[in-house]
């Protein structure tokens, strides 16, 4: 019988940190729970906004793919750098290794990537920095991720007013909006009927959502799906020149035009405290006047974890 915890990756397809002490503060934090800890980011070998050159951040992938003692592959961060490397990532050999690819923001292009092109699922979860190596880490997002890992099902009970009553099952996939939207047209955009979409996004104004999901719409995706779950969107400014239209106004649009239920209070975004999705798993979504509830299976898990 396997007791021993998880082997972890660290790698930074994406962005950069420069504080060191975040790194190590993440580390020692999944070290003390009894996690093996390979990290292969290098603060030194930064490039421009990028957590290395492209070749490196591709063989940081590959590398943590491949290492034997790694079950669970964990992004530094989101910011921005996937997309460019959409094209040389060995797919294939992702998913082929079993390990369970961990992170959210801007690492929405691997996930959708990687669920066109071979079908594996992965997790919408925590990353190293904001969460493990933060200088007060959020209980909630961690254990969240924890409890996820362990499966084998993951239920996420969410209280918000207002929403549709909704009984859908299905596919759940998304993850940051403007990240899904880059691979739309593409063949890094997987065909999925009958899913459940969620959604988060930061620094992205009410109309800017709006449209993203109208272009969503007018793709023919949505009409495809059950419902649509918005997490958080953080980090906008209304103006007067608004005259009233905000996030609330918005949303009361959609639901006139959306052939699909639209939710929101899905503790997920670029907030700290955020539970975890398992991208691809099969999804029971069940909602009232008083909130809802989601319920997955059928996704990798880590019994030890």
């Amino acid at each position: 019988m396997i007791t021993s915890k998880p082997g972890i990756g660290i790698v930074a397809p994406s962005g950069y940190t420069l504080d060191d002490a975040v790194v190590q503060r993440g580390i020692k934090l999944l070290e003390a729970r009894g996690h093996v800890v390979h990290n292969y980011f290098d603060t030194a070998k930064v490039f421009q906004r990028f957590g290395g050159t492209d070749e490196a951040r591709l063989a940081q992938l590959q590398v943590a793919a491949c290492d034997p003692e790694i079950e669970v592959v964990v992004a530094l961060r989101g910011q921005y750098g996937l997309t460019r490397l959409l094209p040389r990532i060995d797919f294939e050999t992702m998913a082929a290794s079993g390990k369970i690819f961990v992170g959210f923001s801007d690492f929405t292009a691997f996930q959708m990537g990687l669920m066109a092109k071979t079908g594996a699922k992965s997790y919408a979860g925590p990353m190293l920095h904001p969460d493990f190596g933060a200088t007060v880490p959020v209980d909630f997002t961690l254990d969240d991720f924890w409890k996820c890992l362990a499966g084998p099902t993951h239920r996420i009970d969410v209280k918000a007013a207002g929403n549709p009553s909704v009984e859908a099952s299905g596919t759940i996939w998304g993850g940051n909006l403007a990240m899904v939207m880059s691979v739309l047209g593409t063949s890094y955009f997987p065909k999925i009927d009958g899913g459940i979409l969620f959604f988060e996004d930061v620094n992205e104004h009410p109309y800017r959502v709006e449209r993203m999901l109208l272009q969503l719409l007018q793709a023919g995706v949505i009409e495809r799906q059950k419902a649509i779950v918005l997490g958080d969107f953080s980090s906008y400014g209304i103006t007067p020149a608004d005259n009233g239209y905000n996030f609330d106004v918005m949303v009361d649009y959609l639901r006139g035009v959306m052939p699909v239920p639209v939710l929101t209070g899905l503790p997920f975004g670029h907030g700290r405290t955020r539970v975890t999705i398992p991208f691809g798993a099969h999804a029971r979504l069940v909602s009232n006047n008083a909130g809802f509830t989601l319920t997955m299976s059928d996704y990798p898990t880590v019994s030890h974890g």
